[in-house]
């Protein structure tokens, strides 16, 4: 089984091909150009690289909200195309989620933190548990690996919210994401318990992560088709919420 994985949902741009629990390819870039710019060159770059036949592709996983409205519009209308013109399933794969996905197997309470600006932040908390089924999206068949448990599905709240949640598990946190630089102080100020900060070669979005859970909910038939998909947003854009307050004044 082959899955090509996009993620444009916040300044990163990654592109990345998996096949059968290897990953074949991954490119990212996180650099001042929009994604419009980078996300189609990135993946005639990497289809150009590793001979890849498009026909070969069994289905389109996108990194499906929240974050950057224009990011998940483009990352969504690049899928989409993709999904109608090669026929085949897109696996819509929730952000904050692919993002915590990054640390599978770390035995911390895993926070990712999104800038959502407003003093907000798109994020959740996970976990990883120690199971004894076999793994879609290994390379090996194994016996034992670890299921992603989400102990808060991914939200946009404000950051002292997230925190106090954190702080209430009474566990040791590790962050990761964007928003660890925005709220770094925040959490300096307001964590009661042991927390540290994922490295910088796992502590933003990755294609690569995003297709590895994508093969998991392939296994489980969790797909649409390229005209049921649609971005989650969680909340309203910058224009709805002014275009809201002036219907309402």
């Amino acid at each position: 089984m082959k899955i090509l994985a996009i993620d444009s949902s916040g300044m990163v741009a990654s592109v990345a091909v998996w096949e059968d629990g290897l990953l074949i390819a991954e490119y990212s870039m996180n650099y001042k150009k929009t994604h419009s710019q980078t996300l189609l060159p990135m993946l005639e770059d990497v289809k150009e690289k590793i001979e890849l036949d498009m026909q070969t592709i069994d289905a389109i996983a996108v990194a499906a909200g929240p974050g950057s409205f224009t990011g998940l519009r483009i990352g969504s209308a690049t899928a989409k195309g993709l999904g109608f013109a090669l026929d085949i399933p897109v696996i819509s794969v929730p952000t904050v989620d692919a993002l915590a996905y990054n640390l599978y197997g770390w035995d911390k309470i895993v926070c990712p933190l999104m800038d959502a600006r407003r003093n907000q932040t798109y994020t959740g908390l996970y976990e990883f548990v120690r199971t004894e089924k076999e793994r879609a999206d290994m390379e090996v068949s194994t016996k034992y690996g670890y299921d992603m448990r989400v102990i808060e599905e991914q939200c946009a709240v404000k950051i002292e919210d997230i925190l106090e949640k954190c702080n209430a598990l009474g566990r040791e946190v590790i962050f990761l994401g964007d928003g660890v630089p925005v709220f770094a102080e925040a959490i300096k100020q307001q964590m009661k318990v042991p927390y540290s900060f994922a490295p910088a070669h796992l502590n933003r979005q990755s294609a690569g992560a995003l297709a590895s859970l994508a093969a998991i909910y392939y296994a489980e038939g969790k797909v649409q088709t390229a005209a049921e998909h649609a971005p989650e947003y969680l909340r309203l854009s910058q224009a709805e919420r002014e275009r809201a307050l002036q219907d309402r004044a």
